[in-house]
């Protein structure tokens, strides 16, 4: 009964901080467009703003976890280089792909590109995967499936401005609701080095923002095929690596819908 209320505890706990984080996100452009007047900056801008709007995520955390280093407990304890070395080996076939087909994006701003790439990369691996589905998938009982779901519902949803017309829409979703599957399993098998996601997926977005892949994150058809080599490569190569090194699965027959191990809080 006290790990069941636990479990409940939490997920009210997580479902209530970050319905008011997206709230909030719903006035980014307002509040960075104030900040703008004080900073001068748009790059500090966009950065507070994500900040100030992710404090519902930050104090969630603290919440459930009880300890003062929220950000260890979204998972950025993790090491920094493993996460830059394994992310550069997984996305390589983007940059390939890249020379090979795609013509050098000439109208590059440093700015834009900086928060497109590394800032939109750790600020959505810190309030998805690290805070909505980490704290669900590590602290209840709650199995990978549906830890997973609501939050790449949303994330997916996220994305749609990029997109018009029912069969682009429906494609823009569909990519970037598994993409959003893709990176909690990688941060989950990870041991939950949240640094694995956030470099994986600011190289994904650097390699679109460097070539004239797409406008939108749907992409055609050479682009998707070494998306598609990226993931197999880090899918691949991510159990490979635990198989050598003994390492159980953390998303298994028994995590997917309902965990049956006892919630640890690890």
């Amino acid at each position: 009964m006290m790990k069941a209320n636990k479990s409940l505890r939490t997920t009210l706990i997580v479902g209530i901080s970050f319905l008011v984080y997206y709230v909030l996100f719903h006035y980014f452009g307002t509040i960075k467009t104030i900040l703008d007047a004080y900073t001068r900056q748009g790059l500090t801008s966009y950065i507070i703003t994500y900040l100030l709007i992710g404090l519902p995520i930050f104090a969630g955390t603290y919440l459930i976890c009880k300890r003062e280093n929220v950000f260890a407990d979204l998972g950025m304890s993790g090491n920094l280089f493993t996460g830059i070395g394994v992310s550069a080996l997984f996305t390589l076939p983007l940059f390939i792909g890249g020379l090979l087909f795609f013509d050098f994006n000439t109208k590059i701003e440093t700015e834009n590109l900086i928060a497109g790439t590394l800032i939109a990369g750790l600020m959505e691996e810190w309030y998805f995967r690290g805070f909505f589905f980490g704290m669900l998938f590590r602290h209840t009982r709650i199995g990978f499936i549906p830890a997973i779901f609501f939050g790449a519902v949303i994330f997916a949803f996220g994305h749609l401005y990029q997109g018009s017309g029912f069969l682009e829409l429906t494609g823009i979703f569909t990519v970037t609701f598994l993409g959003a599957v893709f990176f909690a399993w990688l941060f989950a098998e990870w041991k939950y080095n949240l640094w694995v996601p956030v470099f994986t997926h600011t190289f994904m977005n650097l390699s679109w923002a460097l070539f004239d892949v797409d406008a939108t994150a749907l992409g055609g058809l050479k682009s998707n095929i070494f998306r598609l080599l990226t993931i197999f490569l880090a899918v691949g190569f991510t159990l490979i690596y635990k198989k050598r090194k003994n390492q159980p699965l953390e998303v298994n027959r028994h995590t997917l819908l309902l965990k049956r191990n006892e919630v640890t809080g690890s």
